[in-house]
């Protein structure tokens, strides 16, 4: 007779499935709380301390660590002298083994846990048999997913091999367990090295996209195996098309920029780049200041509001083509406004759980893997320092404090130019800083509270033409990280001109 070894911590399922193992002819055997649900379930099962001839023990930290196990699972049928060990030791062969581990990653994601809970659900003995299976799934059926029950059983009653099928089964056990370790590791190492010597990570396929960036790439969407809250992964879809590839880069860029501001803001982004910045006593005072930022670039842009979304607001968004609007909530009227555009996201993410990002950031390369922690440094006044003989304003120092926050999210070469309370130009990605500085005092030229602007610079200025530039177009104010061997240029340059230049101390860029 065969034999079917059962042991999961997700009930889900097991009974039909035990149910259907032993209409083909499979002995059951079992442990502990698997083993009373299928006997209630009116099943004949065997214990494992049947097999073994020992019991459970350790508060049933062992009882599946024994020869008679991993020897029945792990014998190959193709070589004799395995069979004749097996016999010579009145060990059984096991055919199928279906287990789902301890739940580790349920138990860490509640409040409150302590580590000695949270390793009470380290399982051992599951990955343990799982692997054992694995290893042998060319004689040995491997289940580890409730989802898999069914498929089994339907292979099973093929008269053909299923080695393929089982081949499956077996790649699913070892990225499942795989994960499963690295849960556990990056739980024990939370407060260990920063850049450990051996980096695990682990996601869960969230979504197969239609194509990547290009319609000729492929593509797919994975979250982190421990939730992010507020994140674009963990955000809510009220309405609208699926999320292209290019679509979930740019929330996420939008979603970090918004993180940035306690009081009403509106973010715009396009190309992973701001586009219009606004802040406001108000979401719908915040919301024109964005816009107004760049009313060319927003069409087709990622929005982003850190309030719920009101009626006066959402008709003026509704006016536009917009890609996704993202906010904590919409209120009824204003949700049925921009509902009637079929294709417009709509989506919520928990701003309450907004808080400082914990995961490192990570750059794919050629061969390897670039990590370093985020950009988050928060930036004050209380760090600057005036270098030229014109001192700021108050206004001017609020402005620089903004501008120096928006410009950590600019690819570089970044320049902004801003008020207190809304961007008026921005010059990105650009090869050298002139070009920058020009793109975006001259796009700031354009809008209307360009009289009280200050420049803001993602790192300093390698020579004085920028300072001179700005100067010249009538920017009263510059902000930049200083630390160039010709700073000296720049601040002689701000001093002939009359404009204030200040030295932040702190280099952003953004490649």
């Amino acid at each position: 007779m065969k034999t079917a070894l059962l042991s999961v911590s997700d009930k889900t399922g097991i009974v039909e499935f035990a149910k259907g193992l032993a209409a083909q002819e499979f002995r059951i055997v079992s442990t502990g709380g698997t083993k009373k649900v299928l006997e209630e379930a009116g099943l004949t099962v065997t214990g494992v301390e049947e097999l073994t001839g020992f019991p459970e023990m350790l508060d049933g930290r062992v009882k599946t660590l024994h020869p008679v196990i991993h020897g029945g699972l792990l014998a190959r049928r193709d070589l004799p002298n395995h069979l004749q060990a097996l016999k010579e030791h009145q060990i059984d062969l096991i055919d199928l083994v279906c287990v789902n581990l301890y739940p580790f990653k349920s138990t860490i994601m509640q409040d409150g846990i302590t580590e000695a809970e949270a390793i009470e659900q380290i399982d051992i003995g599951g990955p343990s048999m799982l692997r054992s299976a694995a290893k042998n799934f060319a004689s040995v059926w491997v289940v580890a997913d409730p989802a898999d029950y069914q498929a089994v059983l339907e292979q099973m009653a093929q008269p053909h091999d299923a080695i393929a099928f089982r081949r499956a089964l077996a790649l699913k056990v070892f990225q499942h367990t795989a994960a499963y370790d690295t849960l556990i590791a990056q739980y024990l190492g939370r407060a260990d090295e920063e850049f450990p010597t051996q980096l695990t990570m682990t996601y869960t396929k969230k979504q197969a996209m239609r194509y990547g960036e290009n319609s000729h790439q492929k593509a797919a969407f994975y979250e982190n195996a421990l939730p992010v809250p507020f994140s674009i992964a963990r955000a809510k879809q009220l309405h609208g098309k699926e999320l292209s590839y290019n679509n979930i880069k740019d929330a996420d860029a939008a979603l970090k920029m918004s993180a940035e501001f306690e009081q009403p803001a509106v973010i715009a982004v396009k190309h992973m780049n701001p586009c219009g910045i606004g802040l406001g006593k108000s979401i719908q005072e915040a919301w024109d200041r964005a816009y107004a930022a760049d009313p060319i670039s927003i069409f087709g842009g990622i929005i982003v509001l850190n309030r719920p979304v009101d009626l006066e607001t959402a008709q003026k968004m509704h006016q536009l083509f917009l890609e996704i609007i993202i906010a904590p909530s919409f209120e009824k009227e204003a949700f049925a406004v921009l509902a009637q555009k079929k294709n417009l996201r709509i989506m919520t993410v928990d701003f309450s759980k907004k808080q400082a990002s914990k995961e490192l950031e990570t750059v794919s390369v050629m061969g390897g893997l670039l990590v370093q922690e985020p950009d988050e440094v928060a930036e004050s006044q209380a760090n600057f320092k005036v270098v030229s003989k014109r001192q700021p304003t108050e206004t001017e120092l609020r402005a620089m404090v903004f501008g120096q926050t928006v410009v950590k999210h600019v690819k570089s070469n970044a320049i902004v130019v801003a008020t207190e309370n809304q961007t008026l130009g921005i010059g990105a990605g650009q090869m050298n800083r002139i070009g920058s500085v020009e793109i975006a005092v001259e796009q700031a030229e354009k809008a209307a509270g360009f009289k009280n602007a200050i420049m803001a610079s993602d790192a300093f200025f390698p020579m004085d033409d920028c300072v001179e530039f700005a100067a010249k177009h009538g920017i009263k104010a510059i902000v930049e990280p200083g630390g160039s061997i010709k700073d000296q240029a720049s601040i002689d340059k701000a001093n002939e001109l009359g404009i204030t230049l200040v030295f932040s101390g702190r280099r952003h860029f953004r490649h």
